[in-house]
């Protein structure tokens, strides 16, 4: 505190304090006397003054009021004002019991003085922090554009709070459903009226911007919100996820644009987090392809459940590089590993499995790109989706390792795609090595049968090589959009949603079920690129879309299930099993056999006899974009 009381600035406000002291012990005498204080009495106040005075000061040192600024004075501050002239009447009542038959002083005066104090002390510094709140915002704040904030709960408040310090901003009003809001104010603000006043509101105030703060409101509702606000022509922004404001990472005050992903936005997910502690909690795990969208995500997810080690496994260098630099930012308890490795790679995998023993092990490597997939690629395909898949998936049963959780996709329903066939043989290949574990019951160790556990869903937000990106980068550059068809629909979901239902699935998977995800509606793309346009601050008409026809492989819509599928509810509201039918071991050896046998094969041959393994496989026909009908050629190389 010495070392404190050297800065100019403390020093002047300890100054301050013994000045306001001793103010207000004269005018508590003042006013115990009105105003006409008696001789003895003065003689008596300067006596005490003498040893009262530094007795206050050190008792405001001792209780910090020095460590804080003025400028940012709360209630703390206050808190610990009335602590020290609390504790300093009690110790100035004690002195002056103690020197009784020496001074005399009134009762009323040793109440007066700790009561005036403490509105001298507080009073000045708040008034110093209004001041200066004035200095620093006053002027420019009456210049800042004009906004209204939609809500009026604690993340509106919390809004209103840090934009009254904006430069930029000038918050105008608030708009709330709850009409018992209505007239009350936050922080001087008003609740003017509901979403549907936006409109004169904006007219009424030359209001541009609307900011939605409503983070924790159903997602129906945000978005019905920023479909409104958009329709009156006004930029829409919008606060941080309640997610990201719980844990910390952004403020509130850190507003945004609306992007598409809000307007796709989904119910947060409801996690049994006491089961994932007990699944992952002070135990090792391994991602396969964790440089991916998906693999990332899952890593992100995993460590917040505290796991001994956790072993980022990818082929790309760059991508565990890109994730080594996220991650080490965390300063996660979690021992952190990064090994390149090729799935197919057995002694690779073998190895590492020894090594590390993970308890669970999810496997999101895999190619996923449809056209790269349909035509040159054929081959690997089937070697990296297929093999792979049962090289990771083999060696963990070997290795004793309790849960294999294989990322799949919508597009291994009824498909229409060499990707999509090869991922729905990753799924069958381990339905057929659940089989296996069943019959056997345990493996080598003794230690239970590994469970083999499937997860199917589709398209999610902003994934590498997914549309959202293309879409951007093509409205940036001023066009035009590129849409395959017309009526072409896909589901969609966020990465963390997709990786958090992923970490469920594992944790209440038995073994061999292929749970399906709650994808919601299908989304049609044309109106997912219009959203996109609005939301840059361009109108339709600004952008051009053209039609270019679909890609080899792709399907005007995706499926969750096939014909032969149906499902069964599971105690999660987002998880359903699809009953899809058995394979057994035998056969999965076969599959193996026939992929490596045709390395070098013709890919057209390839298609024809991957219809034998993936019944439901069937090369998708050309759609023609103005007509809607089907041409007889299909899109595959005969």
């Amino acid at each position: 505190m010495k070392k404190a009381l050297i800065n100019p600035h403390t020093f002047l406000a300890f100054l301050h304090d013994l000045t306001v002291a001793l103010v207000a012990w004269f005018a508590a005498y003042l006013l115990r006397f009105n105003f006409a204080i008696p001789a003895e009495h003065v003689q008596y106040m300067l006596q005490s003054i003498v040893w009262i005075i530094p007795l206050q000061g050190a008792v405001f040192i001792a209780y910090g009021l020095y460590r804080g600024m003025w400028r940012f004075a709360s209630v703390p501050d206050l808190q610990r004002i009335i602590l020290s002239v609390a504790t300093a009447a009690v110790i100035v009542a004690a002195g002056l019991f103690m020197l009784s038959h020496n001074i005399v002083i009134p009762r009323s005066v040793l109440i007066l003085d700790p009561l005036l104090l403490m509105m001298m002390m507080g009073g000045s510094r708040f008034t110093y922090r209004a001041w200066k709140e004035h200095q620093l915002y006053g002027t420019t704040f009456k210049q800042g554009a004009p906004v209204v904030i939609l809500g009026a709960g604690e993340a509106a408040m919390a809004l209103v709070k840090d934009l009254a310090r904006s430069t930029q901003w000038r918050v105008v009003g608030l708009l709330d459903d709850d009409k018992a809001m209505f007239g009350r104010e936050i922080l001087g603000i008003k609740v003017l009226g509901n979403l549907q006043n936006l409109a004169d509101i904006s007219k009424r105030y030359m209001a541009n911007h609307v900011i939605i703060a409503m983070p924790s409101a159903h997602h129906q509702k945000r978005r019905h919100a920023m479909e409104f606000a958009n329709q009156l022509g006004l930029e829409v922004l919008t606060v941080p996820a309640i997610d990201d404001l719980m844990s910390g990472k952004v403020s509130v005050s850190q507003i945004r644009r609306v992007d598409v992903e809000d307007l796709l936005g989904r119910d947060a997910v409801q996690l049994d987090n006491l089961g994932l502690h007990a699944l992952l909690e002070g135990l090792a795990v391994l991602v396969s392809g964790a440089g991916g969208s998906i693999g990332s995500e899952l890593c992100r997810q995993i460590i917040k459940y505290k796991p001994s080690s956790l072993v980022c496994l990818d082929i790309s260098e760059y991508a565990l590089y890109k994730l080594e630099q996220e991650l080490s930012r965390l300063n996660a308890p979690t021992k952190l590993l990064y090994m390149t490795g090729d799935v197919k790679n057995i002694q690779r995998v073998k190895d590492l499995l020894t090594e590390y023993q993970p308890a669970v092990v999810f496997h999101a490597a895999a190619y996923k790109h449809v056209p790269l997939m349909e035509n040159g690629n054929v081959w690997e395909a089937l070697s990296n989706n297929v093999i792979g898949t049962h090289t990771l998936a083999q060696a963990c049963s070997e290795a004793g390792v309790a849960k294999f959780v294989l990322i799949s996709t919508d597009k291994a329903v009824n498909p229409t795609n060499v990707m999509g066939a090869s991922k729905r043989l990753a799924e069958m290949v381990c339905q057929g090595l659940q089989s296996k574990a069943l019959l056997e019951e345990s493996n080598l160790n003794g230690k239970p049968a590994t469970k083999f556990i499937i997860v199917r869903f589709g398209n999610v937000l902003g994934s590498s090589g997914s549309v959202i990106p293309k879409f951007r980068e093509q409205i940036a550059s001023g066009g035009p959009v590129t849409i395959t068809h017309p009526e072409i629909t896909r589901y969609f979901m966020s990465i963390p949603e997709a990786a958090q239902l992923v970490m469920q699935a594992g944790l209440m998977g038995k073994g061999g079920e292929i749970f399906v995800l709650d994808m919601g509606e299908p989304v049609k793309i044309a109106m997912l690129a219009a959203d996109m346009i609005r939301l840059s601050g361009l109108q339709v008409d600004d952008i051009k879309i053209e039609y270019v026809g679909l890609r080899p492989g792709e399907k005007l819509y995706e499926e969750l299930l096939a014909d032969d599928e149906h499902t069964m509810p599971t105690p999660h509201e987002k998880l359903r099993i699809a009953l899809a039918r058995p394979v057994d071991n035998v056969w999965v050896n076969k599959l193996l056999s026939w992929i490596k046998s045709r390395q070098s094969a013709n890919e057209a041959h390839i298609k024809d006899e991957l219809k034998f393994w993936v019944e439901e496989y069937s090369p998708q026909y050309q759609v023609s974009v103005e007509s809607n009908v089907i041409l007889e050629a299909p899109i595959t190389l005969h």
